[in-house]
């Protein structure tokens, strides 16, 4: 846990993004039909051809350029070659989860979430699709783990291993659970993810603190931090989408603890106590804010400007000093600014910015399918491994997924 009491302004951010680079803030956008019903709708059993990088195609009514087929044929296969990376992983293990490093950053409940979350944006369902019955191995393994209402904190997920998830894992296990219920609603798990997701959001609805926002949990207190809140926030929104009913009170309160992290340059904060700024989490809390409906307005526009400032500025970096110009956090920043700047509403800001990163992604992966967690940390310097090799390609999987549209997490 981030100890802001002990921790210098800088150690207190390093380690708040040491516990939740691994744990990404997916927001939950627009209401949800099963995924049947949009696979017969397309006529296809897997991953439609909607990923263009130049131009995207959901803005051209102009057929795809054979370079740019060339470009969706690589991102798919892509997809696939993570996906089945994944799956070869996961069955190594005997409890669905998905494997991860051990030590201080155990965090197989929010990997196994990102995971399934990741099979269903590649197009599976616990019923049908190419990782169904992975998908299904990890939605029973995250099912296993929550609290029943017998115990002090009845609809808390977590697992005794897990020595970093904490709140974020309990959030993407909420937003796994969600998208499972809102794409296969008549599944066989059907039944229990309804109960199970009703339990996990009514802890959140307790957790919330007194300015609206969460903090690491189980249960309340007066703490509240940035990162945590709008991975709650989102998990809320899924099971929305999913069909069950909010308390408006709660989503307000969240609405105004986010607004209220944003400083003077449009960056947001990891806290009002402490003032760094980042782009990963600006993204994210943008994203938040656009989970919730809220699309424009002053706040909208000055976060998008500090995020364009600080990408640029980037590039003004000294050549020699290249370990600097790259995100200490990539896979969590690249998640979230590939959600917000999707929902942008001028498509040229996804493009500007999609382009080199595809690119990058693709030149990165591996002759096996999947991606090193290779990172730097407070000084520059390469860190390997720190969160797990399946982290790094669930979060690329979805990266790379995010125009498909599959989830209903991921659609305009």
């Amino acid at each position: 846990m981030c100890n802001k009491n002990t921790a210098s302004p800088g150690e207190y951010l390093a380690r708040c993004m040491s516990g939740l680079g691994l744990l990404l803030l997916l927001p939950c956008l627009g209401w949800s039909q099963p995924i049947e019903k949009i696979l017969e709708e397309r006529g296809t059993a897997f991953l439609p051809p909607t990923w263009e990088v130049k131009p995207l195609a959901h803005y051209s009514q102009d057929p795809p350029a054979k370079g740019e087929q060339k470009t969706l044929a690589e991102i798919r296969a892509s997809i696939t070659r993570g996906l089945d990376f994944l799956a070869a992983r996961q069955a190594l293990v005997r409890d669905g989860s998905l494997p991860v490093p051990h030590g201080e950053q155990e965090s197989p409940i929010g990997v196994t979430a990102l995971g399934a979350l990741a099979y269903m944006a590649g197009g599976s369902t616990p019923t049908r699709g190419p990782h169904a019955a992975e998908l299904v191995r990890a939605l029973e393994y995250l099912l296993t783990h929550q609290a029943p209402i017998t115990e002090s904190n009845p609809g808390w997920i977590s697992a005794a291993e897990d020595r970093q998830s904490r709140a974020h894992g309990h959030g993407l296990a909420t937003l796994a659970l969600s998208q499972a219920h809102s794409l296969s609603p008549r599944s066989p798990l059907g039944k229990r993810i309804d109960q199970a997701l009703s339990a996990a959001v009514r802890h959140i609805e307790i957790m919330q603190g007194p300015d609206g926002g969460w903090y690491y949990g189980p249960g309340r207190t007066a703490e509240q931090e940035g990162s945590v809140t709008v991975c709650l926030v989102q998990a809320l929104r899924g099971a929305r989408n999913a069909g069950l009913r909010i308390k408006p009170k709660v989503v307000g309160h969240a609405i105004e603890y986010v607004k209220s992290l944003q400083d003077e340059t449009g960056g947001f904060r990891y806290s009002k106590t402490h003032p760094q700024t980042s782009v990963a989490l600006t993204a994210a809390c943008l994203a938040t804010l656009h989970a919730t409906g809220v699309y424009e307005g002053q706040a909208i526009d000055r976060g998008y400007d500090s995020i364009w400032r600080e990408l640029e500025a980037r590039k003004l970096v000294d050549p020699t000093q290249s370990a600097r110009k790259s995100p200490a956090f990539p896979f969590y920043e690249r998640l979230y600014l590939a959600q917000a700047l999707w929902q942008h509403p001028d498509p040229k800001h996804f493009r500007r910015w999609a382009r080199s990163e595809v690119r990058k992604v693709l030149a990165d992966q591996r002759s096996d399918g999947g991606w090193q967690d290779v990172r730097e940390d407070g000084r520059g310097e390469k860190v390997t491994g720190r969160y797990g090799i399946t982290y790094a390609t669930a979060v690329n999987c979805l990266f790379l997924s995010v125009p498909e549209g599959m989830l209903p997490i991921f659609r305009r």
